[in-house]
C-alpha cells in the first residue's frame, strides 16, 4: 500500500470501521475457510492489513497466537480499543515485522488489492521471506477475468484472476494449495487462494 492509499483510508477510516470493521459483515463462507485454515496452521500467524482488526480479534478468539499489522495508524487504534487481548502493530505490508523463517502462516485478506501488478510479486517475496519452509498463506483478492484496475470506493485497485495471482504465487516458491471464487447479486466477484511456501527465503530475489 502506498502513502498515498494509506492517507486515503486514514481519511475514511470511521466510515470504513463502521460498515466493514466487524466480522459480523463477513460471508459464513470466508469465516468457515480463514477458521479452517488457520486452524490446520502450528506457530504464529500474521493478519498483514489487518484493517480494523476483526479477522485478528477473530482468530485470537479462537486461541491462535496472531499478530495485527496495518499501515493505517486509525484503524490500530480502534483495533487496540476493541481487541484489548490482541497484538496490534502499525506497519507496512511490505515490511512485514517478523523475523525470517519465523511465522507460520499470513492472512492477507483483501491486502493486495491497492498493489500495482508489478509490486505483487516483491510483497510475495518478503512475506515469504517471514515464514518459515511449508508456511501457509492465504490471499482474499476481487475476483476477474483478468488483471485489471478498476475504482475502488476508497482508492484505484485490481481485479486479479485466480490463474494470473496463482501465477504470481509460484513465482515467489509458493505452491498453490486450494482457490475460491464467489460471486452474488450486489457484490463484487470475490477470490481466495490458499497457498504453501516450499522453501526458505533469505529475502535476496526480490
Amino acid at each position: 500500500m502506498t502513502g498515498e492509499v494509506g492517507a486515503a483510508y486514514s481519511s475514511r477510516a470511521q466510515e470504513y470501521i463502521d460498515h466493514l470493521g466487524s466480522i459480523a459483515s463477513v460471508h459464513p463462507s470466508d469465516l468457515e475457510l480463514v477458521a479452517r485454515w488457520a486452524d490446520q496452521l502450528d506457530g504464529p500467524l500474521i493478519d498483514a492489513g489487518c484493517g480494523p482488526g476483526h479477522w485478528t480479534g477473530h482468530l485470537a478468539a479462537r486461541g491462535v497466537d496472531v499478530r495485527g499489522v496495518d499501515q493505517v495508524p486509525e484503524f490500530v487504534s480502534h483495533a487496540r480499543r476493541t481487541h484489548p487481548g490482541c497484538r496490534f502493530e502499525v506497519g507496512d505490508l511490505d515490511a512485514l515485522p517478523r523475523s525470517p523463517g519465523e511465522v507460520a502462516g499470513i492472512l492477507a485478506w483483501y491486502s493486495l488489492i491497492h498493489h500495482e501488478p508489478a509490486t505483487v510479486r516483491p510483497t510475495l517475496l518478503r512475506m515469504a521471506r517471514c515464514l518459515r519452509p511449508g508456511g501457509g498463506l492465504l490471499l482474499g483478492f476481487f475476483h476477474g477475468a483478468e488483471v485489471e484496475r478498476f475504482d475502488h470506493a476508497v482508492a484505484g485497485a485490481y481485479r486479479w484472476s485466480v490463474e494470473a495471482l496463482s501465477e504470481e504465487l509460484r513465482m515467489a516458491d509458493f505452491e498453490v494449495i486450494e482457490t475460491y471464487t464467489r460471486t452474488g447479486p450486489g457484490a463484487r466477484p470475490h477470490g481466495a487462494i490458499v497457498a504453501r511456501l516450499m522453501s526458505a527465503h533469505d529475502g535476496r530475489a526480490e
